[in-house]
């Protein structure tokens, strides 16, 4: 019998709330490429305008490629685990409020979808903090298929949602006139 779990992360920042969702969350398809490239080989819109419906899709590489700087500024260091254990994923955005920095993902195909998952969704605010910095919070919540155990996979999955978040914030600090 399959079950519901979840997970909950919490992330300080130096940079604004809003600067680090719009880099971290509404336009990681464009960064990703660009700051994990040993990670994330391509990423691109699918569907939709960024809006509630839209999906977009996320390709992975097999490896680290390099751990040089590169034209962002910001040192390309596999600060995300290198190759992932899929090829792809898939997510469709389900919620939106960019006023408030929060929106809700479900992830619709790869990813894990249907080998180890029936389901997952993330939550992500990313909340105003003393001294102009930010406070990310990520609940994931997934139903497993019967008979797999993803104790491990609970402590990378936060490791690269960490990694996420601080390569945008490295690139933001790199680059202050950035998504404001």
């Amino acid at each position: 019998m399959a079950y519901t779990n979840s997970w909950n992360l919490e992330i300080a920042s130096p940079v604004a709330a809003p600067r680090l969702f719009r880099a971290a969350v509404m336009d990681w398809h464009t960064l990703a490429p660009k700051l994990a490239s040993h990670v994330v080989a391509s990423a691109h819109p699918v569907d939709g305008d960024g809006n509630v419906g839209s999906v977009r899709q996320f390709s992975f590489t097999s490896g680290c490629s390099h751990n040089t700087s590169d034209d962002t500024g910001v040192p390309c260091v596999p600060m995300l685990p290198a190759g992932m254990p899929f090829g792809f994923m898939k997510e469709r955005l389900e919620f939106l409020d960019a006023d408030k920095c929060e929106c809700k993902s479900t992830l619709v195909e790869g990813g894990g979808v249907g080998v180890a998952i029936e389901t997952a969704t993330s939550h992500i605010k990313v909340e105003p903090a003393a001294g102009g910095g930010s406070v990310v919070k990520v609940d994931s919540t997934y139903k497993l298929l019967p008979g797999v155990d993803v104790k491990d996979e609970i402590v990378k999955a936060k490791e690269s949602v960490t990694a996420i978040f601080k390569a945008a914030e490295a690139y933001l600090v790199a680059n202050p006139d950035a998504y404001n």
